[in-house]
């Protein structure tokens, strides 16, 4: 048997006809850049998601950064955010002119760890950035209290976190403006590049669309220097029609996720644990594993793709070697990264599939010399 990472053709099978009918209908209306099916999908998404206000944009990347922006985000300034992350989180404060400073994560949700927050706000810090990593959200109550103590705002990063809830509270909502990427293989991922942001803020909404449209209030009026980072009409039209299915999707996703645990249970494998208050929506299904670069090699020869998530946190990633962090500066990110193993984690996985990934696992960890443990 063969089990593809991730497999987007059986995604979209069943909705390859409202697809089409969405797509056609654009190219009718020449609605390419923004327009009407974007706006259509901005009230969609924040009725989802119960915010006033959602902000289409080009990718999560713009998401982020756009939100630091608009809350006057500079060179000179500290933005802190984890190391156990997709670079963009790091990039967005960094093409802000502003400097990432990092927390460790907690070693059991892998998000950033609220007891050694307080430590690294410093007088230039200006705002905060939790990632809701892999499907779950981070301890917003505790990182809240902090931030307001020190006068800060909190942007989440819910790239990973689509429909995710903590105590009922959707992903995105609780801070100054949640950021969300439609990557294709997103828990909601578009046809291309795109992302959008979420507020309650009508400062932040007004700062975004302007930012997002070459600082733009009103046409050929620009009152920013801003940036070219619409969605384009095909991408909200395709998110209109699967936005719908998301829910499904994901407590198919959590289902997996259960069997994978129940499969796993009582094996050397460090699988996920869901937080007590946490709805997780498991975009990626991480386990730990000794000696994870022998075993990816054995469970691909075994038919089973898996990824990593990520192998080199940020920190130490050559294009910010000049933050002066080492080997060591945090040392459950790094560990992390030696041993994460995400499993095919998708909503049409079979639960066949699933117990194949797991007795695969199990028989590629039974070869290994018994000291070849997860430390």
């Amino acid at each position: 048997m063969k089990v593809p990472f991730l497999d987007l053709q059986a995604h979209h099978q069943p909705l390859r006809a409202q697809f089409d009918a969405a797509i056609a209908a654009v190219v009718n209306e020449s609605a390419f850049a923004g327009g009407p099916y974007v706006a259509r999908f901005e009230q969609e998404f924040a009725a989802f998601c119960g915010v006033p206000h959602c902000l289409a944009v080009g990718n999560g990347t713009d998401a982020l950064w756009l939100s630091l922006l608009a809350l006057g985000i500079k060179p000179g300034d500290e933005v802190i955010t984890v190391p156990a992350t997709f670079m963009a989180t790091a990039e967005a404060i960094s093409c802000c002119g502003a400097r990432p400073v990092f927390v460790d994560i907690d070693p059991v949700t892998y998000t950033l760890d609220p007891a050694q927050l307080e430590a690294a706000i410093t007088p230039r810090t200006r705002a905060i950035i939790p990632v809701h990593l892999f499907g779950q959200m981070a301890d917003m109550e505790a990182i809240l209290a902090i931030a307001a103590r020190h006068g800060l705002p909190v942007v989440e990063d819910a790239c990973q976190a689509h429909g995710a809830t903590r105590n009922g509270h959707p992903a995105g909502t609780l801070g100054a403006a949640g950021c969300f990427s439609f990557y294709p293989g997103k828990n909601l991922g578009a046809f291309g590049e795109a992302g959008a942001v979420i507020t309650a803020n009508p400062a932040v909404k007004e700062k975004i669309a302007m930012y997002r449209d070459h600082g733009q209030a009103r046409k050929y009026h620009h009152a920013l220097i801003g940036w070219n980072a619409r969605m384009d009409g095909i991408q909200g039209a395709v998110l209109s029609v699967k936005l719908p299915h998301l829910e499904a999707a994901n407590q198919r996703r959590r289902a997996h996720a259960a069997l994978y645990r129940k499969l796993l249970a009582g094996s050397e494998v460090i699988t996920p644990v869901e937080a007590p208050g946490n709805h997780h929506v498991y975009h990626v299904y991480a386990v730990r594993v000794a000696q994870r670069d022998a075993v990816l090699a054995a469970m691909g020869e075994a038919g089973v793709a898996c990824g990593i998530h990520y192998p080199v946190p940020v920190h130490l990633q050559e294009a910010y070697a000049f933050l002066g962090y080492r080997p060591g500066s945090f040392p459950v990110a790094e560990q992390c990264a030696r041993e994460f193993l995400s499993l095919p984690m998708y909503p049409e996985l079979t639960e066949e599939q699933i117990r194949y990934v797991a007795a695969q696992l199990q028989a590629v960890l039974a070869r290994r010399p018994a000291h070849e443990r997860v430390s």
